[in-house]
């Protein structure tokens, strides 16, 4: 098949060139993909695409009229894409719904360790020849209660490594997952997790029903001075709510992998540009918040098998093997 790749970086052509054993022909472009860029996949088969990709029923229509019958993404949310739209131009979507759950759990524990023994102003501080402790001070973690909100594989690896640290472990999420319960997890209703949390991280797809999960009600049910962590999709957080919330101090502690309006900045490099989304530079303006650009699921591990099973996504729709598809459901 041909397929093109589109907010295609070095990486993605290095790790889906080395994947494509099947020998299809892809084209990569550096471009997101929207109605505009849809036409860049003229002549193509398939689409590959990411996170911030654009593909709502205007941009499935183009790619549609160009014969494009499956859009393989290489990540596990779908939130981007229009699924009524697809479904009714006969679109298949697939996704790679499972690549390395520990690379996101890790980086969210990074996360709370930095944010909790203040890392990141440490190490600046001793390159300015700075060693003083103080508003360095931290707490154990061991024996705090973690929150985990979606406790699908990411979550559930997340739950273990915090219990192997000594934490109590609540969950919330339709599911129960009773190996987890079996290990001491306790998992409780949605409005009982947020005042007993000492730290919360989110874990959980972004649908209607969890956009904006923390929002100005949830926020005043939480502890003063809460860790909130999200390496799950920026969408689930109201930002104007949460830097109420910073300045208020009811948060304490803010880890982000994942913003609202990422599409604009992330996995690009603006550096020699002046920033414009001013409610990104507010949040930059608190010591006690951590951004990373996206880079939870970034591990050679994960690129690995991003690109194994956008591969083979590719070659069983190719193959007419429609039931070894990781669908989007």
């Amino acid at each position: 098949m041909k397929v093109a790749v589109f907010s295609s970086k070095a990486y993605d052509v290095e790790y889906l060139t080395a994947a494509n054993t099947q020998g299809h022909t892809l084209v990569f472009h550096e471009a997101a993909a929207n109605e505009q860029s849809a036409l860049l996949a003229q002549g193509c088969d398939a689409v590959c695409c990411f996170v911030n990709d654009i593909l709502d029923a205007a941009t499935l229509k183009v790619l549609a009229k160009q014969g494009v019958r499956l859009v393989a993404l290489r990540c596990a949310g779908f939130n981007q894409v229009d699924m009524t739209a697809a479904r009714d131009l006969g679109i298949t979507v697939a996704r790679v719904p499972d690549y390395s759950p520990h690379a996101v759990a890790e980086h969210a524990l990074g996360l709370m360790l930095m944010l909790n023994r203040h890392l990141h102003r440490a190490h600046y501080r001793v390159h300015e020849n700075d060693f003083s402790l103080n508003g360095l001070l931290g707490f154990d973690m061991y024996q705090k209660t973690v929150a985990i909100i979606g406790t699908g594989k990411i979550g559930a690896v997340l739950a273990n490594i915090l219990l192997g640290m000594g934490c109590q472990v609540i969950a919330y999420d339709p599911v129960v997952n009773q190996a987890l319960v079996e290990r001491g997890v306790r998992y409780l209703a949605r409005d009982e997790i947020w005042c007993q949390a000492d730290i919360i991280s989110l874990h959980c797809p972004l649908t209607p029903t969890t956009h904006h999960l923390i929002n100005t009600d949830t926020l005043k049910a939480m502890k003063d001075g809460v860790m909130l962590i999200n390496t799950g999709r920026g969408g689930l957080i109201d930002t104007r709510a949460v830097i109420a919330g910073l300045k208020s101090r009811k948060i304490g502690y803010l880890g982000l992998d994942v913003y609202e309006e990422e599409a604009k900045l992330f996995f690009e490099d603006y550096s020699n540009n002046l920033l414009q989304d001013d409610i990104f530079a507010r949040l930059l303006t608190f010591p006690n918040v951590v951004i990373t650009g996206h880079q939870a699921f970034f591990t050679r591990e994960a690129l690995t098998a991003i690109a194994r099973v956008t591969l083979a996504n590719i070659s069983h729709f190719a193959q007419g093997e429609l039931d070894r598809i990781c669908c989007v459901n």
